[in-house]
C-alpha cells in the first residue's frame, strides 16, 4: 500500500456514520491516528493470519474479504465498497485477521490505528454503541448469507442475487455485475460452472439476457417467481 496525503482525513471521518456525532476535538484525535493509503487493483491489504493494524474504511473502490483454502480456492465473505468498514472486530480481540483482504479495483482506504480506536472508545461511550451496532449488523448479514447458502437451491440463490440489483417492478433493466462471475459464485457458495449454468437456464427461459458482465432482466416480478 502506498501512503497518501491528498484528502482531508478529518472531513472524511466526519461523514462516516461511526464518527458523525463526534465533536471537532474528538475527530481531531482520531484523524491524527489515521492514515490514507492508495491500493492498486489486485493488491493485498492483509493476509489471513496477519496481526491487526486497526479499522479500515473504504473511501473509493472495493475490497474483497475472503477465506483462502489450501486447494487454492477461496470463500468470499464480504465485498466492502465506499463507506464500508472492515477489520474492526479483531482490533478488540488481540487475534490475527481471520480473512484476507484484496483490492478488486484501484482503491483508497483509511486505516484508523488500533491504539487510536481503543482510546476513542474509552473516551466516548456513544462511539462504542455505534461500533457495537455496526458489528451486530455485520453479524445479521453473515447469518443471512448462511441461510442463503444452506437453505436455498442454486437457482434460488442466483434469482435472489439478481433481483436485489433491480428496482421493484423493474422491466428490461440492464445491470452490470460489479465483480467477476467467479467472485459472485463464491459469494453465493456456488461453483463457477454452476453459476454459469443457472444464468443459461434463466436466459433460455426468457427471463434475462447475458452479455459479458451486463445482464438485462426482462421482469423482476417474473424473475422472482421463477422456479426450476
Amino acid at each position: 500500500m502506498i501512503q497518501e496525503t491528498r484528502h482531508p482525513i478529518r472531513e472524511i471521518l466526519a461523514r462516516q456514520p461511526l464518527f458523525r456525532n463526534l465533536n471537532e476535538a474528538e475527530l481531531g484525535i482520531i484523524a491524527a491516528g489515521t492514515r490514507e493509503y492508495r491500493l492498486n487493483r489486485n493488491e493485498v491489504v492483509f493476509q489471513k493470519g496477519d496481526p491487526p493494524e486497526g479499522m479500515h474504511i473504504v473511501i473509493m473502490g472495493q475490497v474483497k474479504l475472503s477465506i483462502p483454502s489450501v486447494q487454492g480456492a477461496e470463500k468470499v465473505v464480504h465485498m466492502a465498497g465506499p463507506g464500508h468498514t472492515f477489520g474492526e472486530a479483531v482490533v478488540f480481540l488481540a487475534k490475527p485477521y481471520p480473512v484476507s483482504a484484496i483490492a478488486t479495483q484501484d482503491s483508497i482506504v483509511l486505516v484508523v490505528a488500533k491504539t487510536t480506536l481503543e482510546g476513542a472508545i474509552d473516551e466516548n461511550p456513544m462511539l462504542a454503541r455505534k461500533m457495537l451496532a455496526s458489528l451486530s449488523l455485520r453479524l445479521h448479514e453473515l447469518i443471512d448469507d448462511m441461510e442463503t447458502c444452506t437453505l436455498r437451491t442454486s437457482m434460488q440463490r442466483v434469482v435472489c442475487y439478481l433481483s436485489q440489483q433491480v428496482p421493484a417492478g423493474g422491466e428490461n433493466v440492464t445491470i452490470r455485475l460489479a465483480n467477476s462471475k467467479q467472485t459472485i459464485a463464491s459469494q453465493l457458495n456456488l461453483a463457477p460452472e454452476t453459476f454459469s449454468r443457472v444464468l443459461s437456464q434463466l436466459s433460455e427461459a426468457g427471463l434475462i439476457q447475458v452479455s459479458g458482465r451486463a445482464i438485462t432482466v426482462a421482469s423482476r416480478d417474473r424473475l422472482m417467481g421463477f422456479q426450476a
